[in-house]
């Protein structure tokens, strides 16, 4: 047989030729497309008419099961379950959060909103339950009404904040602060650290409100944010010290940083039907509400660094 060298050299001088424009081909960089940028956005101005809404519900629910929503009885859990259906629905990541008290079940609703920083976490929360003489809808229907607005305009508005929002509508209450007490010491030492910031909002629709009450026994910088909303509106506020008399004292307790408000400034002077039968949903002043939803969404998406997605212009 014989050698044919120039025959396989230039099968060799080919291969060389087709690899090298396969490597070349591999190492050109691929063109990426630019996605969406994150941009700071305020946000809208909440019709009064929303949050009464769930007001409206939560009487509903009162009328259907006894007159009253509270712990261990009917008209909480029919609450529970228009709540977290209401935050499935608008794509929240909603859990309920078991414990017992008194013989009887009780859950907080927890919902959080799918985008920005786990680590890095700011919480709102407002107790659900009523007292058994009543609907309980100031007390607490509007605190709990004002979050759930606020949770579906988060949605609506398709957020990405840089920080995790957290809402949480606590269950017994009004029997010794049990829900929020049981949620707190469910959390790892790890998991409360994540926590930066909790608001807690009550009694935020009183019809008779003079002075909007700024929670003084929490932390000094959370509240002056809170103060500093109300005075560029020239809205009237006072200080108040609640002595962990309400749902903020059990982060404040684990060392997270509390603040809140109420809409009055004592807890009963200005609400007649406060624990009363008549505490319906004609004791509501929407306008209290709300200016109290505002004020929540105003003070939550700055503290969340709020952002919403826009695509770049093509050119």
């Amino acid at each position: 047989m014989r050698y044919r060298a120039p025959a396989i050299a230039a099968v060799l001088c080919v291969t060389v030729a087709i690899t090298t424009s396969q490597a070349n081909a591999v190492a050109a960089p691929a063109a990426v497309a630019a996605g969406p940028a994150l941009v700071a956005i305020d946000p809208p101005t909440i019709a009064d008419e929303a949050p009464m809404v769930h007001i409206r519900e939560l009487q509903k629910i009162a009328d259907a099961n006894g007159g009253n929503r509270a712990h261990g009885r009917a008209g909480f859990k029919a609450s529970v379950d228009y709540v977290k259906r209401t935050l499935d629905a608008a794509g929240f990541q909603t859990t309920l959060h078991p414990f017992t008290h008194a013989g009887a079940q009780g859950w907080n609703v927890i919902a959080e909103w799918p985008h920005g920083d786990a680590n890095n976490v700011v919480m709102l929360g407002a107790h659900l339950d009523s007292v058994t003489a009543g609907p309980g809808l100031n007390d607490n229907g509007t605190g709990a009404s004002a979050l759930l607005e606020n949770a579906l305009t988060v949605a609506k508005s398709n957020l990405r904040p840089d920080k995790r929002m957290r809402f949480g509508w606590w269950g017994a209450e009004e029997v010794g602060l049990i829900g929020s007490k049981a949620y707190v010491s469910s959390l790892s030492a790890a998991e409360k650290k994540k926590i930066g910031a909790y608001l807690n909002f009550d009694m935020v629709g009183t019809k008779k409100v003079t002075k909007w009450g700024i929670y003084s026994d929490g932390d000094a910088g959370l509240a002056s944010q809170l103060d500093a909303w109300f005075k560029a509106r020239n809205i009237p506020t006072i200080s108040i010290n609640l002595n962990s008399r309400s749902d903020h004292a059990a982060f404040r307790a684990a060392g997270i940083k509390a603040s809140g408000v109420i809409s009055e400034d004592s807890l009963s002077r200005l609400d007649p039907c406060y624990h009363q039968a008549c505490d319906n949903a004609a004791n509501v002043l929407p306008k209290a509400e709300g200016i109290a939803t505002n004020m929540i969404a105003s003070i939550f998406w700055q503290l969340a660094g709020a952002k919403t997605a826009v695509a770049p212009v093509r050119s």
